[in-house]
């Protein structure tokens, strides 16, 4: 029973371990980004909607300006919180990584007992006839590992996403995130983008590279069929997660 016990314990300590590490929750749905940092507290991931009502302003007489308007000779870059920024996004990583490691120890170990105090007759009345005190123990133990790892790995994405400055810092750097759904034969695709940027790096034009973001959170994926049938099923997931062999 003890026995039983035991190797019951065992079996389940790693997969205890690993649910301390993480949930049934991240397992079936995926894992989450974690909130943009800078603090974070300051940089929430939830969007903050402005809202504003202006009434409408009159005319100028005799003039070519309306009262309120925009001009050319004011900076038109985002920069307070609800203005839209276009950001360019053009990844193109790969890697490749191939690891191989083999270890392996032979080991063997033999120990008599011609003398032991004299006890060594008496020893042979107890310990089964075959006993031999010259070789009273015998080992022999081998040990091999062979492990390989290769990772490689290319994307590609290439797309414009208009974001919306959500806060602004104590710095004057700008707190952004944006949301671009594109719907192609019922599959859902969704692009988000946040992170932090500086008033400076963003161009006349009113664009940002993605490199000049910082704490980025780029996400592409989408729902649908074909995602449905791509992705492992919850149940096969979490066998593979908690599964001690």
């Amino acid at each position: 029973m003890r026995l039983r016990f035991a190797l019951t314990a065992a079996l389940l300590a790693p997969a205890l371990g690993l649910g301390a590490c993480s949930s049934v929750k991240e397992i079936v749905k995926g894992p989450e980004l974690s909130p943009v940092g800078y603090p974070s507290s300051l940089a929430p991931m939830d969007q903050r909607i402005v809202a504003q009502t202006t009434a409408p302003r009159p005319a100028t007489a005799n003039s070519l300006w309306r009262t309120g308007a925009r001009t050319f000779f004011n900076d038109q870059r985002a920069s307070k919180p609800g203005d839209i920024l276009t950001v360019l996004i053009n990844v193109n990583d790969s890697a490749k990584t191939t690891n191989e490691t083999t270890a392996g120890r032979t080991a063997t170990n033999s120990v008599g007992i011609p003398n032991l105090l004299g006890l060594e007759s008496t020893l042979g009345k107890i310990l089964p006839s075959a006993f031999n005190p010259a070789a009273a123990i015998n080992t022999n133990s081998k040990t091999t590992s062979d492990g390989a790892g290769a990772i490689n790995r290319q994307e590609q994405i290439n797309t414009t996403i208009a974001a919306i400055v959500s806060s602004v810092l104590p710095n004057g750097n700008l707190v952004i995130q944006g949301t671009q759904q594109m719907m192609i034969n019922n599959e859902l695709r969704q692009v988000n983008i946040a992170g932090i940027v500086r008033p400076e790096d963003i161009a006349s034009n009113n664009t940002i590279l993605h490199t000049q973001i910082a704490e980025e959170r780029l996400t592409y994926g989408g729902r649908g069929d074909i995602s449905r049938v791509q992705k492992t099923p919850a149940l096969q997931s979490l066998m593979e997660k908690f599964s001690p062999f």
